[in-house]
């Protein structure tokens, strides 16, 4: 790995290097040119990466400005609600992602084995996959040798048990996307009656009293919409997966019950 990256800066600068050179000849400039020249183009590319930096340092404090002007109290708030919720949401993208199978595959092989090894040749291929949908079919196969009925009963309680697993902490992610912008709202009626209360006390309306409380107000409802967007998104998208397995999940289990019946008339 390091002699690749050695291989690609080597090549990066060699290649800059002809890029100059193709650009601006030696013969066709005098020597006295050169001179003159090259400081300029110096000082050129100085200016530009201080231009660059300057932007990006200020817009870092920029951020830590707004930050620090819309109040550590509500703006902390509304920041743990971001982390909180991104915590969440990313660990159930993953769990949901693991989650999910090759349902045919599945069913073709749980099929397969049923018809040539029997109950315990299909669990044993349950027991060897992850997800939801083998679980549910591992259950029904478990009690395939009573009835029929009773292994759709149990597909069916084990598919509610498992159901209420994809959707484990969910309703943390909606509370984080009400409450945010609860916060920002929050902030802005206390900035408000802050601005007033400086009236108040003045006994005279300046733009300058009023200013900052509207600017407290408007700086914790941006953070609050802002941090509720960004965690809607991510919510939308766990719910649309949720849906998905579950839809897979209700297929996988009438096709089980299918199976379970052809295998039943079979014997």
């Amino acid at each position: 790995m390091k002699r690749l990256f050695s291989i690609l800066a080597i090549a990066t600068v060699m290649c800059f290097a002809n890029v100059k050179a193709a650009t601006v000849p030696a013969q066709l400039l005098s020597t006295n040119m050169q001179l003159f020249i090259a400081p300029i183009a110096t000082a050129t590319v100085q200016d530009e990466v201080a231009e660059d930096t300057s932007e990006e340092l200020s817009f870092h404090q920029e951020l830590k400005k707004r930050f620090i002007e819309g109040g550590p109290e509500f703006m902390g708030i509304v920041l743990l609600c971001l982390i909180l919720g991104l915590a969440i949401a990313i660990e159930r993208i993953i769990f949901l992602n693991l989650s999910t199978t090759n349902t045919k595959k599945l069913q073709q092989n749980v099929e397969d084995a049923l018809n040539n090894g029997g109950v315990e040749a299909a669990k044993e291929v349950c027991r060897n996959t992850k997800g939801p949908v083998a679980s549910i079919y591992y259950q029904g196969l478990d009690r395939a040798d009573e009835s029929v009925d009773a292994a759709e009963k149990a597909v069916v309680a084990y598919g509610g048990v498992q159901m209420g697993q994809l959707e484990k902490n969910v309703s943390w992610v909606s509370l984080f996307i009400a409450l945010a912008p609860m916060l920002g709202f929050m902030g802005t009626v206390i900035g408000m009656i802050q601005a007033f209360d400086k009236i108040e006390a003045a006994g005279d309306m300046q733009p300058s009293l009023v200013a900052g409380g509207i600017k407290v107000a408007l700086l914790t409802t941006v953070f609050g919409l802002i941090v509720a967007i960004i965690l809607q998104i991510f919510y939308n998208y766990i719910v649309a997966k949720i849906d998905s397995i579950v839809n897979d999940m209700e297929d996988a289990s009438i096709t089980l019950i299918d199976m379970l019946v052809a295998y039943k008339n079979k014997r």
